[in-house]
């Protein structure tokens, strides 16, 4: 079309704000993107990394086409095939599987790279598919499964408050959660809280950006968060400040979590977070006598062995203080419990029982030859976001393994593929989103046609089941028919929402009031009540904390990467320079180490380089390293998962990215590294 068009989309990945966006078109191409300043979240802004999305799907380093491998594994080495070609290989190697090992050798490994419910992982992109050959079921435990799970055994659903109404809070919790980095649109509700008078605290084992800003910052150590949950109610208790209608309306186990609370006074809570006494009885002191408190808690703080309970014993406080009846009140952790599309994986296909494979366990699962021989990876780099780095690039540089891989970009598990397949970004195909940080439906358009032989997911599959030979419609299913099914639920929260709609407008906010309180009235259990965490299990200590040897890993997200997408961009490496350890004062000096001094993060699991930053900004005991960095573009070719145990958290099998220690050795051989288009 002549002149200038704007094409309404939807940010596909793993942030909870989901932004609605604006592109613009100018004779087939896009020249400009820009937060959609319609949407009542979005409000017209971006955050850093995808302001440059334009600009990366362009990129240089872009996968166009369908490869072979040509040499060894790992190498990188590829040849150019045709898609006739690439699906012919696949099918008879697919087919030879299934009929010597069984379909369940296969395994699926989706990730969090889309959230699209069309082309990504909350639709399970492809799983009617796999279900046809009878594949292994995929656990995708690596973000937010701890949490989800104590939330779901407390509330009846991990839907909490909605993150607008934090603008009617009198005090707001930003607890284990960077806001100005990682779900950077909530501080526009903080803010208009504040300009009413809410107070804000940071708890965190750093001093982040977002801690900065707030009007206190509490330095807890990593994975005590339900004890200081416990002592802030023993002086909620104290205070007289419980409300007691609310508990004996919509709560049960009250008397046994009371006798727990009781045994957590403040005194006991120092101890075990490092947070001062005092500071425990002032916040807790506060929290008796502010209604609404609004709670912020967000993935991280989970990933570690008590993650789950930490999740349950938070949104207990809301219950105990009756915050929970208030808009405004409550804990925001992931609104998708609020989520009801009608998503269809169509079990029925599958020709009998299968097991299910857990993501965090993928270095130990191909390290058994006989457990998986295809292993498939689409919206995922697990040889750079997966537990046990060095196992998990073991396990894939095995001969044997049929490895393909959907690409954008030569990412380090590209590497180690015998087909690559050449994917969409998200402003080449269409999708249907929904935020876990908000409460709004969005619709992704195409901006532009996909760029040399690129194809989106469930173009993909559909093309596969062809050649397959298979004939189950569904399979088949155009985006658009798949658009319907999924606003097909009858959900209440649904009425009136339509593709039609949806496509006109590029958003809709579900049929939930404003402002929402959704547990004022009762709870989704069984009995409609909350369940306190059981006597004795409101706190299940992390792991690092039975030791005294080393210091504590934390690898919070950094500020120019999401997960490690945006890893290869050049100008977001030149921002983020080289790989940097957070290490206390106290703890530099006791070893000797100085600012800018390159070391080894090692523990007995494994070990990558970083350079020392002597900073208060983390307590001493604790060190931090930003994920998101791609191995082989870091010196000595690993990153921060290199040291990270295969190991689970108490609740739903979750991820212990921030529950391990390592020591720090200086490193004689500082190693090069190595950006894209040189060194």
């Amino acid at each position: 079309m002549p002149g200038d068009v704007r094409v309404l989309g939807a940010c596909p990945l793993d942030c909870p704000d989901t932004c609605s966006w604006v592109v613009t078109v100018r004779d087939g191409e896009a020249v400009s993107m820009r937060g959609n300043p319609d949407h009542p979240y979005t409000r017209g802004a971006l955050c850093v990394k995808v302001n440059r999305y334009l600009e990366h799907s362009r990129s240089a380093d872009r996968i166009l086409y369908p490869l072979r491998r040509v040499g060894p594994k790992g190498s990188g080495r590829f040849e150019r095939i045709s898609w006739d070609e690439a699906l012919e290989e696949i099918s008879v190697r697919l087919r030879g599987i299934v009929e010597e090992h069984g379909g369940q050798a296969i395994w699926p490994y989706l990730g969090t790279g889309s959230l699209g419910y069309l082309q990504g992982c909350e639709g399970v992109a492809g799983r009617r598919f796999w279900n046809m050959l009878g594949a292994s079921r995929h656990w995708l435990n690596i973000c937010s499964t701890a949490g989800n799970t104590g939330l779901r055994l407390t509330n009846g659903t991990p839907g909490g408050m909605d993150p607008e109404n934090f603008a009617l809070a009198g005090l707001i919790l930003l607890w284990g959660t960077n806001t100005l980095t990682s779900g950077h649109h909530l501080w526009k509700f903080i803010q208009d809280a504040r300009a009413d008078g809410a107070y804000v605290v940071a708890v965190d084992p750093i001093r982040t950006r977002t801690a900065d800003q707030a009007d206190e910052h509490l330095a807890i150590r990593p994975g005590t968060d339900a004890a200081l949950a416990l002592g802030l109610l023993h002086v909620v208790l104290a205070e007289g400040a419980q409300d007691e209608e609310f508990l004996a309306a919509h709560t049960e186990g009250w008397e046994d979590f009371r006798a727990e609370i009781l045994e957590c006074p403040p005194e006991r809570a120092a101890r075990i977070t490092g947070i001062p006494a005092e500071a425990i009885h002032r916040l807790g002191t506060r929290l008796a006598h502010t209604r609404p408190t609004a709670i912020r808690a967000t993935m991280g703080i989970q990933r570690h062995a008590g993650g789950g309970t930490a999740l349950r014993t938070i949104a207990s406080i809301p219950a105990v203080t009756g915050d929970w009846r208030h808009p405004g009140g409550g804990v925001a952790y992931s609104t998708s419990g609020h989520v009801h599309l009608a998503v269809d994986t169509r079990d029925d296909l599958l020709p009998g029982p299968v097991r299910t494979l857990t993501m965090t366990r993928l270095g130990s699962e191909l390290a058994d030859p006989d457990s998986v021989k295809c292993l498939w990876v689409y919206a995922a780099n697990p040889a750079g976001s997966t537990s046990d780095g060095n196992a998990v690039r073991a396990g894939l540089a095995r001969e044997d393994l049929f490895t393909v891989v959907m690409e954008q970009f030569p990412t380090d598990t590209v590497d180690y593929a015998d087909i690559v397949l050449p994917a969409t970004m998200q402003t080449e195909h269409v999708d249907l989103h929904a935020g876990y940080g908000h409460l709004y439906l969005l619709w992704n358009e195409p901006a532009t046609a996909p760029p040399g032989e690129c194809l989106s997911t469930t173009e993909t599959f559909r093309r596969l089941a062809a050649h397959l030979g298979m004939t189950e419609p569904s399979l088949f299913a155009s985006d658009l028919e798949l658009a319907e099914e999924l606003l097909s639920s009858g959900h209440p929260s649904l009425e009136g929402v339509t593709l039609d709609r949806l496509r006109k407008e590029g958003w809709a906010r579900m049929n939930y009031p404003t402002p929402f309180a959704p547990f004022a009235e009762g709870f989704p259990t069984g009995s409609g009540r909350m369940r306190f965490p059981p006597r004795g299990k409101a706190y299940v200590p992390p792991r690092s904390s039975l030791t005294d040897d080393g210091l504590v890993l934390i690898t919070p997200a950094a500020h120019t990467f999401l997960n490690t997408t945006f890893g290869n961009n050049p100008e977001l490496l030149r921002r983020a320079k080289d790989p940097v350890v957070l290490v206390n004062p106290a703890d530099a000096a006791a070893r000797g180490l100085t600012d800018g001094q390159r070391v080894r993060v090692r523990n007995a699991v494994g070990e990558f380089l970083a350079d020392v930053e002597v900073s208060d900004r983390v307590a001493p005991g604790v060190v931090a390293s930003p994920k998101g960095r791609w191995p082989k573009l870091s010196p000595g070719g690993a990153n921060a998962n290199a040291v990270v145990e295969e190991r689970d958290a108490d609740l739903g099998r979750g991820a212990v990215y921030h529950d391990n220690r390592v020591e720090l050795i200086p490193c004689a051989d500082p190693g090069t590294r190595q950006y894209p288009g040189g060194t």
